[in-house]
């Protein structure tokens, strides 16, 4: 019953949207890390495959970056138990495997940045860096990085 989960995966249900299952760390490093209240979580990547501006749209690079935030999820609801432990979302950093001539890498991490707001409506909004970059890991079209704050357990 949805009324028995926490908000943020109500919200997650709402939108027609559930975690995924979790990625191991496929190298040496931890999927997140935690000190004092700050939350530092690892990149991650999204489903989708190839170069934005070239082998994949604007759209499917936004796609993307919503999974990617999903995985995110994903880590930090295994690492710390809950995720409305999350008391803000304080920044975003993106990468966004572009073709040489593209330059919307903000405009594809808004896919990103519009999830956060809706799941965590004023406490997802965040400070953010979009860059381009030739490859990111496996051929992923975008990959992100968080740093969360939580709330006292």
């Amino acid at each position: 019953m949805l009324t028995d989960q926490p908000n943020v995966e109500r919200r997650l249900h709402a939108l027609g949207l559930e975690l995924p299952p979790l990625k191991q760390p496929v190298a040496k490093y931890l999927g997140c890390k935690q000190s004092g209240d700050v939350l530092y979580v690892s990149g991650q990547i999204g489903d989708i495959r190839g170069a934005v501006g070239h082998d994949v749209t604007l759209d499917e690079g936004q796609q993307c970056a919503r999974e990617a935030v999903l995985h995110i999820l994903r880590t930090v609801k295994t690492a710390i138990g809950d995720l409305d432990r999350i008391a803000s979302v304080d920044k975003v950093l993106g990468f966004v495997r572009s073709a040489a001539d593209f330059t919307e890498q903000p405009l594809v991490l808004n896919g990103a940045s519009d999830l956060l707001i809706a799941l965590f409506g004023a406490d997802g909004e965040h400070s953010r860096t979009a860059t381009g970059v030739l490859q990111t890991p496996f051929g992923a079209s975008v990959q992100l990085e968080m740093t969360l704050r939580l709330k006292p357990e």
